[in-house]
């Protein structure tokens, strides 16, 4: 009986590991893509800053078929500094939430590493397997 309790205790534990584990590789891609708009509002920023203030600047609209649309350098200048604010803060919430999810998988590999040194006979079934 203990040790069916055990095999489902270790079960649910893996299943709970691998559960964060896929969250934290999804949130580095989120984290990269978010690095990456960053990036892409920094540099955006720089040059649009190095521009004269009565210089005639164009926003691309639409992902497929380019339109494009006068806007005040200002206004575009405005823009990509918010993009790079919220990326920032984005960054960060998600930094936030990656270390508690690796905190979170610390403890699931502490309590299977607790449990197989409870129960020899659970470790050795598993290691055959």
């Amino acid at each position: 009986m203990a040790d069916e309790t055990n095999r489902a205790a270790f079960v649910e534990l893996q299943a709970r590991m691998i559960e964060t584990t896929g969250k934290i590789k999804q949130l580095q891609i989120q984290m990269r893509t978010k690095e990456s708009e960053k990036k892409r509002a920094y540099l955006t920023l720089e040059e649009l800053r190095q521009l004269p203030e009565d210089t005639n600047t164009y926003k691309t609209i639409g992902k497929k078929h380019f339109l494009f649309i006068l806007e005040p350098r200002s206004l575009l200048a405005n823009e990509q500094e918010q993009k790079l604010n919220d990326s920032e803060t984005a960054i960060s919430s998600m930094q936030t939430s990656k270390e508690y999810l690796e905190k979170q998988l610390g403890e699931l590999e502490n309590n299977i590493r607790e449990l197989l040194q409870q129960d020899p006979v659970l470790a050795r079934q598993i290691l055959s397997i």
